[in-house]
């Protein structure tokens, strides 16, 4: 049978980049242990070193371990060795060889498992010795033209306190250990480099409040970077992320974050839990399709820019955002086709872009944004209010939205007068009334909440909307 090579995935990783054909790929369980503490297993120059690494014996080695079959259990080891024992004590020299002759054979294949995997390890660690010099010696060739590295080095090293680092525009593809050890750092600029990845080592930085990783080439944030609990600002915008760790809500103290320019397709499910005292959100230019429930936790939110995604829908909650000031959903394209009756409640919003969407209606409540002064409607089928209003901008859709929801008030009223007189009695007046202006919140939360009627033309609650459950 084959053997799992899992113990040795470093080993398992070179074989296979060497020979494909030959040796199978690790697991992912291995490679998801693997990645993280060797990232630069790509460079070219080091898969070189690691594959003249391998001992030309490496193939008959592998041959005899496969072939040896599974190890003998560790009980049944242990208690072949006591039977040996036992019998050594009670026979002569040549009676007890002849009984013990099945008990030595499982404790012989344990010890030959047992060097067979010895030589393995000792293979995996001389590759993780020849990974290290290497990376060190491209850090030594890349501190060759980068003095300004070899100069926080040296201030690290000599103990000396350096609270803003900004290596910003360096053509760093990596950096070294001994920058984690600048452990009084404050401010960190690493943005528009070559960085594939951020060690785990970043969580030594504690006091670190601002950290600027923009234009680099991030496939993925460490789960580590939530331990920095001081940091106010984070700027990851400009990279090849699909996604947020959760640990991210762990920063509670973040009041800005720019994931702008990403492929972020989700946003993780706690987000709003853990960042209550967040202020401002980029998330433009990326994937997403929906908000997380928890983003309504966000009390502190004053600035959201989430324009060029693939917004399906806006969640209901989001009027709980009451800080608000200033919210972009533009160009969201064919996805966005209404905003919920909630973003009323919104009532210290400043700006507002809709623009480049499907919206046909705004809320007829629209004009309890008394505060909005800026207020973008282009490129939409606009039917309420009509383009020509939309584009004179916020006084006058506001306007438009009041007179309209004053003719609605009215009509209900009419309606209302006519009812009661038709029961001709209080009860039948107040019944009916209820019933009317129930009628109406229904049917204004139905029509304007979520971008329209139901497709069969009937009447539909918000809740059996399809946006709502998607949301």
């Amino acid at each position: 049978m084959d053997h799992d090579l899992d113990k040795f995935p470093l080993l398992s990783y070179v074989l296979h980049q060497h020979d494909s054909n030959l040796h199978a790929p690790p697991s992912m369980a291995a490679q998801e242990t693997l990645l993280p503490s060797f990232p630069l297993l790509s460079d070219p120059q080091i898969m070189s070193s690691l594959t003249q690494s391998i001992p030309t014996t490496i193939t008959q080695t592998l041959f005899v371990f496969n072939s040896l079959g599974s190890r003998p259990d560790p009980l049944a080891v242990s208690s072949a060795r006591s039977k040996i024992a036992q019998i050594m004590d009670s026979l002569s020299p040549e009676e007890s060889a002849k009984e013990s002759d099945i008990y030595t054979g499982v404790v012989r294949l344990d010890e030959v498992h047992d060097s067979y995997e010895k030589k393995l390890k000792d293979i995996e660690e001389e590759l993780s010795r020849v990974y290290a010099t290497e990376v060190e010696s491209l850090l030594r060739s890349g501190e060759e033209v980068n003095e300004e590295v070899v100069a926080v080095l040296k201030a690290a090293e000599s103990g000396e306190i350096n609270e803003r680092i900004d290596l910003s525009g360096q053509e760093l593809k990596l950096l070294p250990e001994a920058f984690w050890k600048v452990v009084g750092l404050v401010y960190l600029n690493l943005s528009g480099n070559d960085l594939t990845f951020i060690p785990d080592a970043i969580s030594k930085l504690k006091k670190l409040e601002e950290l600027d990783v923009s234009s680099n080439s991030l496939e993925s944030l460490p789960d580590s970077i939530g331990m920095l609990l001081n940091l106010r600002i984070l700027n990851v915008n400009g990279n090849n992320l699909t996604a947020l760790p959760e640990s991210i809500a762990h920063c509670r103290s973040l009041v800005e974050l720019d994931a702008s320019y990403n492929n972020l397709t989700t946003l993780p499910t706690n987000i709003g839990y853990g960042l209550q005292n967040l202020e401002r959100l980029s998330i433009q230019l990326n994937k997403l399709r929906y908000f997380p429930g928890s983003i309504s936790e966000m009390y502190n939110l004053k600035y959201l820019d989430a324009h060029m995604n693939e917004i399906h829908g806006i969640p209901n909650s989001i009027g709980r955002l009451t800080k608000l000031e200033v919210l972009n959903l533009s160009s969201n394209f064919n996805n966005l086709m209404g905003v919920p009756d909630t973003i009323t409640d919104l009532t210290n919003l400043r700006e507002l872009d809709l623009s480049n969407n499907q919206i046909q209606a705004i809320p007829d409540s629209f004009y309890r944004l008394r505060k909005l002064e800026k207020l973008n409607l282009d490129q939409n089928p606009l039917e309420i209010p009509s383009q020509e209003v939309a584009s004179q901008g916020a006084e006058a859709v506001r306007e438009f939205m009041k007179k309209r929801w004053g003719e609605l008030m009215a009509e209900q009223q009419q309606r209302i007068g006519v009812e009661a007189e038709r029961h001709g009695n209080e009860t039948g007046w107040v019944y009916w009334g209820t019933s009317m202006v129930t009628n109406l919140v229904s049917g204004v939360t139905q029509t304007i909440g979520f971008g329209g009627a139901s497709s069969d033309g009937g009447d539909k609650k918000p809740g059996d909307s399809y946006f709502y459950h998607q949301i």
